[in-house]
């Protein structure tokens, strides 16, 4: 689960400016808890999941590939850290992508102390952390390695060489997964759409917790809120189709800003009309009067969840999305948003004609997004926790 707008790790901000109050389980902080987590190298989705944990488990060590501590918060990195021999070579933070046949072999190199409950969060290889028999684990699922079971074209397709020579990696990767699933007692999927790779890849069956969004912090603004542009914030990569949106502002002539770094940029930037602005990376306050003033939230790439959409919706705003993956569950068509079904430049555009032709009810919008917050996450883990811990 990637949070949708940050793109560089140099752009991605340090969290902890804003305090939560949220209540946790009082049994939280007696356990003996390990966590694993598959990179730290900047605040995206993955990482805002693992500071609640870090806030519920005060005391837990955190194992991971590798770290860049300048780019993660205080809360997280005031926990012990533990990192794999990956950390040692130099550009790992940058270049790990290219590195990626490497990790199962680092992740299973760590030897984490004794606990009664690990939980890893995890999208690439962290469920695979070895623990003793007698520690339970529980894997907060974001996806199945999506590099090897999914968007095989998004990442490769442009390179058919590389994919040529990647993809008898990528089988092996495959097995490897599929393989070190046996070694988690419980999966909890951020979405239903990911327990359903879980099924597929697999063969087991999972929880589904939603990820927190601190609905405390996105709020309305005042009833005057212009409208006077629509709003894309998204991570400018291939499978964000944030060139889609691009378009159809090229078509409309109606304003378009978008928040947001990436390799896509330079492909972007010179079809962008004059209606188009481009933010770069922006501040969570200044995110939030562009939440507010906006008339409306393009969401044009499919997700395994999707927390930009719930973010704009406890906004009170609507949002116009892809009619696939997470944004299924979090949007409700027509009372807080409206899908369309193909990513094409006049499909969006009919939804968004739809969208800016409908009065909503900005209270509404944001009471759907408040089945999100922090606190609906924290006392849904602890259920399937306290399930776990029981057997």
């Amino acid at each position: 689960m990637e949070r949708s707008r940050p793109g560089d790790a140099e752009d991605l901000r340090k969290s902890g400016s804003l305090i939560i109050m949220n209540k946790y389980p009082a049994n939280w902080k007696s356990q003996k808890v390990i966590l694993a987590h598959d990179w730290l190298t900047g605040m995206r989705g993955g990482e805002r999941v693992l500071e609640i944990l870090c806030d519920g488990f005060p005391k837990a060590p955190i194992y991971t590939l590798f770290r860049k501590q300048s780019a993660i918060s205080d809360k997280i990195n005031a926990h012990p850290v533990w990192t794999s021999y990956l950390q040692s070579i130099p550009g790992i933070t940058k270049h790990y992508k290219n590195l990626l046949p490497l990790f199962p072999a680092a992740i299973q190199a760590l030897r984490p102390d004794n606990a009664r409950l690990l939980i890893s969060t995890s999208h690439c290889v962290a469920k695979a952390l070895p623990h003793e028999k007698d520690c339970k684990h529980l894997c907060y699922c974001f996806t199945p390695m999506r590099y090897a079971w999914i968007f095989f074209d998004e990442y490769f397709g442009n390179k058919p060489l590389l994919g040529s020579m990647i993809k008898p990696v990528l089988a092996w990767l495959r097995k490897w997964d599929k393989r070190t699933a046996d070694g988690v007692d419980v999966f909890v999927a951020i979405s239903e759409h990911v327990r359903k790779r879980i099924k597929d890849f697999y063969g087991r069956d999972a929880d589904v917790v939603y990820p927190p969004v601190d609905t405390a912090n996105w709020t309305p603004g005042a009833s005057t809120s212009l409208n006077a542009y629509d709003l894309v914030v998204s991570a400018l990569v291939p499978y964000k189709r944030v060139d889609l949106a691009v378009k159809a502002a090229n078509k409309t002539g109606f304003p378009l800003k978008i928040v947001g770094t990436g390799n896509e940029y330079a492909t972007m930037k010179p079809m962008a009309g004059k209606h188009v602005e481009f933010l770069g990376y922006r501040s969570d306050a200044d995110i939030l009067e562009l939440y507010r003033n906006c008339r409306m939230l393009i969401f044009p790439g499919e997700e395994d969840f999707g927390i930009v959409p719930v973010e704009a919706q406890s906004c009170g705003k609507p949002v116009v999305a892809f009619a696939k993956g997470g944004a299924l569950e979090t949007i409700v068509d027509g009372e807080t948003g409206v899908f369309f079904k193909d990513q094409s430049v006049d499909s969006l555009i009919d939804a968004m004609t739809k969208c800016a032709s409908k009065k909503w009810d900005s209270a509404a919008i944001r009471k759907h997004a408040m089945k999100f917050d922090t606190q609906v996450f924290i006392d849904s883990l602890d259920k399937v926790i306290t399930r776990l811990m029981a057997k």
